[in-house]
């Protein structure tokens, strides 16, 4: 078996990159599988065509940070991180199945921690084995996190005031927010996720991103309370089943939340968090933490 090379992503390597992505998580998927939940299946076209458009928007931002492994004209591994200030994150990192195992994995990641430059980090992760000895051997603590799932009983939702859609003009105290709750403002993320979400302020105290489905993106606020009135404003904004994500112990309000909507509560993965806590609170997003 060839040794792959890890070079920097190039925008020619979007498309064949998400294939590999795509394979990578439908396997995880399906191994980690619930009993009862569906069959996990492929990404959609339109999934495909996002996963594309936010892996550009890094590649755009800071591509040394975005690496992949290749062995001739195949990717058989990715790694995209970013450094936003002082702070690191991992937004999406796999081997192919058939290739892990083979020290691919390290190197990807030893490349994108050399890229940090000592940075604190935070990234979503997963329950694979091999995934989590790795992180734990960089320096990384593992916190469990929780989601919650299911259709919010409407009869449940409360009165919900102080909230605004928010714009442009709120991008540099919603910095300064998240400068505090992790150390590094979210910067060229937020119009990125403020074009593909619908984004709801309160006043300066906290900040909310909804996708097109209702579920919380991204939430991050100065206090329990704002941050309760945020997540209420996304189930309220929810249809059908809707999911609660990246609850670590530190965001219990989130589960009072959810469990008063009457959602099920399950484990999802892990927060690695490296030289730096559990925000808090905070709700973050699996690809731009």
């Amino acid at each position: 078996m060839n040794v792959p090379d890890v070079r920097t992503m190039r925008a020619a390597d979007l498309p064949h990159a998400e294939r590999t992505s795509d394979i990578t998580f439908l396997d995880s998927d399906r191994r980690d599988r619930r009993v009862g939940e569906p069959d996990p299946q492929p990404r959609s076209e339109t999934a495909t065509k996002r996963w594309i458009d936010r892996m550009r928007h890094f590649l755009d931002v800071d591509p040394e940070g975005c690496l992949v492994a290749v062995d001739g004209p195949e990717i058989v591994g990715f790694a995209i991180s970013q450094n936003r200030d002082r702070l690191w994150y991992l937004a999406t990192y796999g081997v192919l199945p058939d290739r892990q195992g083979h020290g691919i994995g390290k190197r990807l990641m030893d490349a994108v921690l050399a890229h940090a430059d000592g940075r604190p980090g935070m990234f979503s992760s997963s329950v694979h084995p091999g995934a989590t000895r790795r992180y734990r051997s960089a320096g990384f603590s593992l916190h469990p996190q929780m989601r919650m799932v299911g259709t919010v009983d409407r009869s449940t939702l409360p009165a919900v005031n102080g909230l605004r859609e928010g714009s442009i003009a709120d991008f540099d105290w919603m910095d300064r927010l998240d400068q505090q709750l992790r150390g590094a403002g979210h910067g060229p993320d937020h119009p990125y996720l403020a074009a593909h979400n619908r984004l709801v302020v309160s006043h300066a105290n906290g900040y909310v991103y909804i996708d097109d489905q209702g579920r919380t993106a991204l939430l991050a606020a100065a206090d329990q309370p704002t941050a309760q009135k945020l997540l209420w404003e996304a189930l309220a904004s929810s249809h059908g089943d809707t999911l609660v994500n990246c609850i670590t112990t530190a965001n219990e309000w989130a589960i009072d939340v959810g469990l008063a909507a009457r959602l099920d509560i399950g484990q999802e993965g892990y927060l690695a968090v490296r030289d730096l806590q559990p925000p808090a609170p905070y709700l973050a997003s699996g690809h731009f933490l």
